[in-house]
């Protein structure tokens, strides 16, 4: 086995602290993804990972030698894709929020990937904010703004919302004409996956941004339950437009408090900060980005 092939393997248990996953992620034998770091250890004389039953963490030169890889790995991948007539290849691993890749992500892919087709795309759904470099994730697209300082987002959309309920909740609650007549109304409750919290009503007035926290008798944390469980009639809820807008037009949802929406909620992709993109994120990144612009959705 080479140096270079030595470091991939290397930096992949240490980017997923498991010879386990690293092996699976590679399409190698776990046997031979332990003797690659082995063999990498006796060369260099210093001790690069720490073992236990759990899990697999880097020792201080193993950390050292890792941020090396990434680097000398990254300059070998952008100086072959610097060359006419190369493709981006190789497995790409994102995270998606899963309402947003049905109705803009997954109807586009054939194109991607008959662009691509050396692009082997490995796909996850989720809406919390993953540790990318742990879980072994390129990029992930989803609704909100970047937590903390590992990673950088990269905007590519603003999502009109709107207030929604059934016509069974309208005929038995009433249908409000302003946003100070909600007393008496209840609300489906949402909990925030990032923060653990229920996520108020809100509403433009006047220029200003109020927020209502009513009533709930049914909370979830999953859009398909969401919307789901207005239809029955179990409460107020507020959805990207594109996601409720069928569900109005049959009938099955009616839109309240029209003159009062919620604002607009951004949508973002997300790649580590401290690790240099390779050609086939960077490709993947502008795609998507040219998905919505396409869609007719606003940065």
């Amino acid at each position: 086995m080479d140096r270079l092939d030595a470091m991939r393997i290397f930096s992949r248990v240490v980017e997923r602290k498991s010879f386990t996953m690293a092996s699976e992620d590679l399409g190698l034998p776990r046997s031979t993804v332990t003797d690659a770091v082995k063999q990498l250890e006796a060369r260099l004389g210093v001790r690069l990972l720490q073992r236990t039953t759990r899990q697999v963490s880097s020792t201080l030169d193993g950390e050292a030698y890792y941020q090396r890889c990434v680097a000398i790995l990254a300059d070998i991948e952008d100086a072959e894709g610097a060359f006419a007539g190369t493709t981006p290849k190789g497995l790409l691993r994102v995270d998606v929020h899963g309402t947003l890749a049905r109705h803009f992500v997954l109807p586009n892919l054939p194109a991607f990937l008959k662009s691509y087709p050396d692009i082997e795309l490995y796909m996850t759904e989720g809406d919390r904010f993953v540790d990318l470099i742990r879980e072994g994730i390129d990029c992930v697209l989803r609704v909100g703004e970047p937590q903390g300082d590992d990673m950088v987002g990269r905007r590519v959309a603003m999502l009109n919302e709107v207030t929604c309920a059934s016509i069974a909740y309208v005929e038995r609650y009433g249908r409000p004409s302003h946003v100070n007549d909600l007393e008496g109304h209840i609300m489906v409750g949402f909990r925030s996956s990032a923060t653990g919290t229920l996520i108020p009503l809100e509403f433009q007035v006047e220029g200003k941004v109020v927020y209502r926290q009513l009533p709930t008798i049914i909370t979830v944390n999953a859009a398909e339950s969401f919307i789901a469980t207005a239809k029955e009639g179990l409460g107020l809820i507020q959805i990207p437009r594109y996601h409720a807008q069928h569900a109005i037009d049959a009938g099955t949802l009616v839109e309240i408090l029209p003159e009062y929406p919620p604002t607009q909620t951004p949508v973002s992709l997300f790649y580590p900060r401290n690790k240099q993109l390779s050609p086939r994120v960077r490709v993947f990144i502008d795609w998507l980005v040219t998905v919505f612009r396409e869609s007719g959705m606003r940065l």
